[in-house]
């Protein structure tokens, strides 16, 4: 066994052994300071004027201090409500207001009055639309365009499951990063994303690279929900055979005591060791920290993953 692909030090769960209602303590080096720089409050009052939703805000991100404190912000299009209803997420689920026709134009000016370098777009699930929204998040993405042409896109998709030619929607609109989450390992899929198929999400993102093999296409999941190891390598060699260039792994927190629990808190040593194992799978970027979100650092992984692809082509 090579030392890439070594286990990790510290035991990973390979069992739940854990009631669902027993809590786990929280270790320290998953805690965060409550925001309140100045930096926050600006950022904070650009999103409130314009009347938009942040992942940030919705789904109880624990880095929303250190983000938005540096003009950093996800913006959620399509409204507040979820028509899924996913084990792990904090966004509301039921019947969706009408889309927002104003919306891209809304994105556009905050995008401009923040000055974002890079763009992070994302959305809820919407069942009811018959394109899954996907028109919509390609008007934001031109809207952006046109207002902030020298900003980078990278949008974070719902799977458009039984949604014919949505992908392709998104795709012609030319966003710099198409990312779309697979979150957890298919075993867990009946408890954690019911809703969901795991090799349809991964079909989506072979048809990306299959319409427009230069796009970059970013995944990421969960961990500390009662997968193995071993199930998380078998999720990496999945997302490669799919071409995927970005991982990101991150530790699953609980939003409520409603939720998912969290099985373990996975170590930081356990997270370089999939690190390691997932750059020796030929992923062109890796983050993988307790703390890593789809969206963490976002513009400075971008330009080290542009940076990546221009190396291994060199």
């Amino acid at each position: 066994m090579t030392q890439e692909t070594a286990p990790p030090r510290l035991r990973h769960p390979e069992k739940a052994h854990r009631k669902d209602n027993e809590s786990v303590a929280k270790p320290s080096w998953i805690r965060v300071r409550a925001p309140s720089s100045e930096g926050y409050r600006n950022t904070r009052a650009v999103i409130e004027e314009h009347g938009l939703s942040t992942v940030c805000q919705e789904a109880g991100c624990p880095n929303v201090g250190e983000c938005w404190s540096q003009g950093h912000a996800t913006m959620m299009i399509m409204g507040e409500t979820c028509t899924r209803a996913c084990s792990f997420c904090n966004v509301a689920t039921g019947r969706p207001d009408a889309l927002d026709p104003f919306e891209p134009a809304k994105v556009a000016d905050a995008v401009a009055k923040l000055g974002l370098e890079h763009v992070v777009i994302t959305s809820v699930d919407r069942d009811d639309l018959d394109d899954g929204g996907a028109e919509h998040i390609a008007q934001t993405i031109r809207a952006v365009r046109r207002k902030r042409p020298e900003a980078t896109i990278e949008v974070l998709t719902p799977d458009f499951l039984r949604k014919d030619r949505a992908v392709d929607l998104v795709v012609r609109a030319r966003p710099d990063v198409f990312n779309h989450n697979l979150e957890t390992v298919p075993g867990l899929y009946p408890e954690v994303r019911p809703g969901a198929r795991y090799f349809h999400s991964l079909r989506l993102l072979q048809q990306v690279k299959e319409q427009d093999p230069a796009m970059f296409t970013k995944s990421g999941i969960m961990v500390g929900m009662g997968e193995t190891r071993l199930q998380v390598h078998q999720v990496m060699d999945d997302m490669r055979a799919a071409d995927v260039d970005f991982l990101t792994i991150g530790q699953y927190l609980q939003p409520t005591k409603k939720h998912y629990p969290v099985r373990e808190y996975i170590t930081p040593e356990a997270f370089e060791a999939y690190e390691k194992a997932a750059y020796s799978k030929g992923f062109l970027m890796v983050s993988a920290t307790p703390l890593t979100r789809s969206s963490y650092h976002a513009g400075d992984d971008f330009r080290r993953l542009r940076a990546a692809r221009f190396s291994s082509n060199g």
